[in-house]
């Protein structure tokens, strides 16, 4: 082991050290930090593990007012080294990510960070945990924290996760549990993915209010799902002509006229916004194929509801509301406490995490007034003041003030492939299940 990752070894165990024995403020946000970022209670990590793993987010993530602790570990250390202080500054770039094992070193491993497709050389900075992972094969997923040690390699900053060698499925599984449960740390490698990922959520808010005429739409839920349906093909229509594809050929055509191969016809139709399988099968047809948008369905209890509010923010997203017209009605009734499960109703907007900020700041630039005294009764605050309260309370309820990437943002073509090829395993492995069960029945069944 060299010398600078043996000395990124004994920083980085002074700086755990530093975070764990501390008293007052930092204590104090190193708890907040837990409450408001723990998975664990919902079964979705092993405890011991989340909490190594929250300790070393901590370090670099944390807040103490306006510094991180890492800021508050170089400021009581003035005797540290100009080569330390580099060494620690530079793990303010560390980062989660959910790793492929591409190569064994002796040393270490090429991962390759399956968000981004990035590369990085990571190191072991103790001799323990190299033996703990001398049993990863190529091909192993890893969830893990990596930190930048020189400009050459990188090092394990926190505890790792083997989650095994993962088909297909499985890997996409993973990847958008991962998306879920650390929304913070997509493409904290590739700023740039970043960048086009909110460019499209802004775009896809632009489509919307072009469709629909509005930021706010009310109408039964059977019509919301023939609406998005036609929407997703006004904007598949629009990128594939951006795309230079003319939808009402086949592509047998495109491709001849072009003069170049199915293949890349093909790219260029999925890159645009086009399904995958659906392509797919147009290859082949006769005469009058043309390209097609996959039928857009909402779930069944929204499809069935009387009336779905769509609220549509340019950085939030869509919200889906099957409830959003019962609320209205308590706000806007002389006596709330009157109309039947009001409370219960306010109660679920509260602790529901996926009703979000953007809502409650839209519900209380309608109904200020009466928000204010419901949410004063249902609280027991009768000093409740909506203006510079509401914010404390919806984090009080684990609600987030900025927004997270939401579920309409594009994704990495190679992410979109991995999700496309997940999906066709399933369906051939489920069509030859079908087979099998048929073939069973015999004599006596």
């Amino acid at each position: 082991m060299d010398a600078i990752l043996d000395r990124s070894r004994q920083l980085k165990q002074d700086l755990i050290d530093f975070v764990l024995d501390a008293e007052g403020e930092l204590a104090v946000a190193l708890e907040s930090y837990f409450a408001a970022n723990a998975k664990s209670q919902n079964n979705r990590y092993d405890a011991a593990f989340e909490k190594k793993l929250l300790i070393d987010s901590f370090l670099c993530e944390g807040k103490v007012g306006d510094k991180t602790p890492l800021d508050l570990f170089l400021e009581s250390q003035p005797e540290l080294s100009q080569s330390d202080r580099t060494l620690l500054n530079n793990w303010r770039h560390s980062f989660l990510g959910l790793f492929a094992v591409n190569q064994i070193l002796p040393d270490g491993f090429e991962l390759m960070n399956w968000l981004t497709a990035k590369h990085y050389i990571v190191k072991p900075n103790d001799t323990r945990t190299q033996e703990e992972m001398a049993s990863f094969k190529q091909g192993e997923i890893l969830l893990t924290r990596i930190s930048p040690v020189t400009d050459s390699y990188w090092m394990f900053s926190g505890p790792c996760l083997p989650m095994g060698n993962l088909g297909k499925p499985k890997l996409a599984v993973a990847i958008g549990n991962f998306k879920q449960n650390h929304k913070k740390h997509l493409y904290r490698d590739a700023p740039d993915l970043l960048e086009q990922a909110w460019q499209s959520v802004e775009q896809y808010h632009q489509d919307f209010i072009d469709f629909f005429g509005s930021n706010e739409v009310t109408i039964p839920g059977y019509q919301l799902n023939k609406k998005l349906t036609e929407f997703q093909e006004v904007i598949t229509k629009r990128r594939l002509a951006e795309a230079g594809i003319n939808e009402s050929k086949s592509l047998e055509e495109i491709a001849d006229e072009a003069g170049i191969s199915q293949a890349e016809i093909k790219a260029a139709a999925e890159e645009a916004g086009a399904d995958s399988k659906t392509v797919a099968q147009l290859f082949g047809s006769k005469g009058n194929s043309k390209m097609v948008t996959p039928k857009v369905e909402l779930p069944d209890n929204l499809k069935k509801a009387e009336q779905v509010t769509v609220l549509a923010h340019t950085r939030w997203g869509q919200m889906l509301l099957p409830t959003y017209t019962k609320f209205k009605q308590i706000l806007e009734a002389e006596d709330w406490q009157s109309i039947p499960n009001a409370e219960k109703l306010v109660r679920y907007y509260l602790e529901e995490p996926t009703i979000n900020v953007f809502v409650w700041h839209h519900l209380a630039q309608q109904y200020p007034r009466q928000l204010e005294k419901a949410l004063q009764t249902i609280l027991g605050r009768p000093n409740f003041n909506l203006t510079t309260d509401l914010d404390s309370v919806l984090q009080e309820f684990n609600k987030p003030l900025e927004p997270e990437l939401p579920e309409i943002a594009s994704v990495p073509l190679h992410l979109h492939n991995l999700f496309e090829e997940a999906v066709a395993e399933v369906n051939k492995s489920n069509s030859k299940s079908k087979v099998k069960k048929k073939e069973g029945k015999g004599f006596g069944t």
